[in-house]
């Protein structure tokens, strides 16, 4: 939870011993501090207006809208912006009980393989808080252009590329008019950037001294 920057943690009846004891919340120890216990689930939920709970397909019958987590975690997110919602997971070995899901509004699955339906409780807690704070906007911006190669410095290093060719034996003197075309293409072709031009132009730089000396 607190990875994911949410921190109303709320527990129905949880086993004192391993909850109040827990060593291994590293940085989440506010999150389990703060913590509230209630003795019915009517009572966590009493000011939540959108109640979601965690279900695989099974051979239990729903009777519940079930959606997945990707369609499911944007209905949350906008529901997020103006009210509250609880997300609630029942035990690992039982899951939710029926009795838990009346109190529902309709229930949210992980897309896990038919043969392979069961999730540890602490992963899917973390796969869903993942995909309800994920940004699709965000998602698609692209990371930050870095400033292109300039045409001169393609062509330096394109010529640096020939000589390195020529020096190791690769191609010959009478051949290397036609594979100055090829190098030239497949340079722009690797779509470098100025600071990835800078480092191939100093590796061949050092190749080169290497065969000449």
């Amino acid at each position: 939870m607190s990875n994911f920057g949410f921190t109303d943690l709320r527990l129905v009846n949880p086993y004192e011993v391993a909850f109040r004891e827990a060593r291994s919340a590293v940085g989440a120890g506010e999150v389990i501090g703060n913590a509230m216990e209630y003795t019915t689930l009517e009572e966590a939920v009493a000011d939540c207006s959108l109640v979601i709970g965690t279900a695989s397909l099974g051979h239990r019958e729903l009777h519940h809208p079930l959606r997945r987590l990707e369609y499911g975690a944007r209905l949350i997110r906008k529901h997020l912006a103006s009210a509250n919602a609880a997300l609630l997971f029942g035990s690992e070995k039982y899951g939710l009980s029926n009795d838990d899901l009346s109190l529902c509004h309709w229930l949210l699955r992980i897309p896990t393989r038919a043969e392979h339906e069961s999730m540890n409780l602490g992963q899917a807690v973390a796969v869903c808080l993942y995909e309800l704070i994920r940004s699709p906007q965000a998602a698609k911006r692209d990371p930050k252009a870095s400033k292109k190669a300039a045409a001169r410095d393609l062509e330096l290093l394109s010529g640096r590329l020939m000589e390195t060719l020529l020096a190791s034996g690769y191609i010959n003197q009478r051949t290397a008019a036609s594979t100055v075309q090829k190098v030239r293409r497949l340079v722009r072709r690797m779509d470098l950037n100025a600071q990835d031009a800078d480092v191939w132009l100093g590796m061949l730089r050092q190749v080169l001294w290497k065969l000449r000396h």
